[in-house]
């Protein structure tokens, strides 16, 4: 009995020691990137022409900090990336809500393969759809006059694209682990299905909401492919393509800014998962497992 709790406790160690070096590991490969961004980006431009060591400060500086927070082009890129991922995630949970409650809940023929078909939608990729949706809005301009082309609310209209269908799927799973007895009482009391979408489902389904907000939010503030195709005034870029396009002029990179300009463009998305992380967790858990 002792030799047999013995060799359970050191095969306990080992498990623990080899935890600590493949999570070491995972800390260092991802880690290093943007403490290589944070290093570069208080860096003077002549520290960084001289190549002497690029993981050593020699003269820190906040000149690429001051620089970019105190330019109105840098400015204009983070509010258009401000004002279309507010705009985005809402429209994508007013659809997403109701849709995904529909499909969990009210069954009709049909459902569970709409259901199915939403999801598969989101894994189509946008570099297949992005031509055919300039093909759309030149059709439209050539049909109404409305120029659909270089504005920035226009990724409003596409980014849902993306969010609508993987939020609505994450919500079916999550409105999926909630016990039927409690529509089903709520009917009973005389209770419409609004009602019980907004007074039960909601307030229970609080951690799934949030994972799909988070993940509405992620993509359209983090989202390249489609405002690099339609947009292309400086103000009308949003911050990834506009950090790119103005940082970068012909094969002369301006590394230090680049680096602050990314940085400051992940802090939004980095508070948010700071805080809540653990409600971002349980929706995706419950919405990959239930359903």
């Amino acid at each position: 009995m002792a030799v047999a709790r013995t060799s359970m406790k050191g095969d306990r160690r080992k498990a623990m020691i080899w935890s600590y070096v493949f999570l070491g590991m995972f800390v260092v490969f991802f880690l290093t990137p943007p403490v290589y961004m944070l290093i570069t980006s208080l860096k003077s431009n002549a520290e960084i022409s001289a190549a002497v060591s690029p993981w050593w400060i020699f003269a820190p500086t906040l000149e690429n900090y001051v620089e970019l927070l105190s330019s109105p082009t840098y400015l204009t890129f983070f509010r258009n990336s401000a004002l279309v991922s507010i705009l985005v995630v809402t429209i994508t949970m007013l659809v997403s809500i109701p849709a995904a409650f529909a499909l969990s809940r009210m069954k009709f023929w049909g459902s569970a393969t709409l259901a199915t078909g939403v999801f598969l939608t989101y894994l189509i990729p946008e570099t297949l759809l992005f031509i055919p949706l300039f093909k759309i809005f030149v059709f439209v301009h050539d049909l109404t006059g409305i120029e659909l082309i270089n504005r920035w609310w226009v990724l409003v209209i596409l980014y849902p694209t993306l969010t609508v269908p993987f939020c609505t799927w994450i919500m079916i799973g999550y409105f999926g682990s909630i016990p039927k007895e409690l529509d089903e009482a709520a009917l009973i009391d005389g209770a419409g299905y609004l009602q019980i979408l907004t007074k039960i489902f909601i307030p229970v389904a609080l951690p799934g909401i949030i994972a799909a907000t988070i993940f509405a939010f992620t993509v359209s503030w983090a989202q390249f492919l489609y405002p690099l195709a339609f947009t292309t005034s400086a103000d009308q870029l949003v911050l990834p393509v506009g950090i790119i396009t103005t940082l970068i002029r012909g094969d002369v990179f301006t590394w230090g800014q680049i680096m602050t300009g990314a940085l400051l463009g992940a802090a939004p998305p980095l508070i948010i998962y700071a805080f809540l992380m653990d409600y971002y967790i349980a929706g995706l858990t419950a919405g990959a497992t239930k359903g």
